[in-house]
């Protein structure tokens, strides 16, 4: 109950973004590559944002 306020910084959106794409990449590389490929792409994109957070 006590961190029923608390903010969610940028960079925590950020890593659960990362998390759920990543998941559903794995979900997909076995079922269909040009999806699963996008999904990865799109997760590489997050990544370097969450790294550029972090290192600014």
């Amino acid at each position: 109950m006590l961190g029923l306020f608390k903010k969610v910084s940028e960079a925590e959106k950020l890593q659960k973004k990362y998390e759920k794409l990543m998941s559903d990449w794995h979900k997909l590389s076995t079922t269909n590559r040009a999806e699963s490929d996008k999904k990865y792409g799109e997760a590489q994109k997050v990544l370097d944002q969450i790294t550029a957070l972090k290192s600014s």
